[in-house]
């Protein structure tokens, strides 16, 4: 049963890392109906991103080939990389500073539907407003470009905001192309949730044993599989629609939670 659980939190973290309706907000709300939420399952959500980052990195194995093998001898490359780890500190400072307080009092579910529903009108919003990309690849980002896009990042502390929808959106609202923006928060969130994984890992260490490998080696399976599917499919989705979908999912969805909550038809743990 507990493998029967990790896989379909694996599912999950993989079918919404990288969609803008936040997997960690979707992750809470999984763990609380299966009852997966022990200090373990904080680790192994955290953990079981990894998986999902594999994903990205066949994707986008070209780029990130072509680009590790001209570091020395290309600007582009170099200027591409520096974009990447400039994006990265601002969630690293915060992280550790407030990393911990914010998991032990937003990570309840009234605050992931809540998150929900405000990114929800932020993307609405977003797209409402009329396209004036002037950055159409990721190429042609400054490292000032990538600061703001890290900056920004940052709001996907809060669970329920998504780490995918503050970038992509936020990249859009600063300028960026549809495109750019969703392949740049990609690249981005390869060092950003394997950082976090590793640091999870490492800080609660003693939570864990041989004996959990099993449990972690479930949820990276099906996290990989899912994002891989997720992810090819994204790309092609994003040539030809917008995302306001994705904000009309997260109103109905924060609704349902919210409204079944206060009624006590569903008993959220926290």
């Amino acid at each position: 049963m507990l493998l029967a659980k990790a896989a379909v939190m694996g599912v999950v973290e993989g079918l919404t890392e990288f969609l803008p309706i936040s997997s960690t907000g979707h992750l809470i709300l999984a763990g609380s109906l299966l009852g997966f939420t022990d200090d373990k399952s904080k680790v192994f959500d955290i953990a079981i991103q990894t998986g999902a980052i594999l994903a990205v990195v066949i994707v986008y194995w070209a780029k990130l080939w072509g680009t590790a093998t001209s570091l020395g001898s290309s600007a582009a490359a170099r200027r591409f990389v520096l974009n990447v780890v400039i994006a990265f500190l601002p969630a690293v400072v915060l992280g550790l500073l407030f990393g911990k307080a914010i998991k032990a009092h937003l990570f309840t579910p009234t605050v992931v539907a809540a998150a929900f529903i405000a990114g929800a009108l932020v993307i609405l919003w977003a797209e409402r407003r009329e396209s004036s990309a002037r950055i159409h690849s990721v190429d042609d980002m400054t490292p000032w470009d990538a600061l703001k896009v890290g900056l920004v990042q940052c709001l996907a502390m809060i669970p329920g905001t998504s780490r995918s929808g503050a970038t992509i959106i936020g990249g859009m609202l600063l300028g960026l192309s549809r495109r750019c923006a969703t392949d740049f928060s990609f690249y981005l969130a390869i060092p950003t949730l394997v950082g976090a994984g590793a640091y999870s890992l490492y800080k609660e260490r003693a939570l864990l044993s041989l004996a959990d490998l099993p449990l972690f080696a479930t949820g990276l399976v099906f996290s990989f599989l899912s994002a891989w599917l997720c992810v090819r499919w994204l790309l092609r989705y994003i040539s030809s629609h917008t995302f306001v979908p994705f904000a009309w999912y997260r109103i109905v969805f924060g609704v349902i939670v919210l409204v079944t909550a206060w009624t006590g038809l569903v008993v959220w743990a926290e």
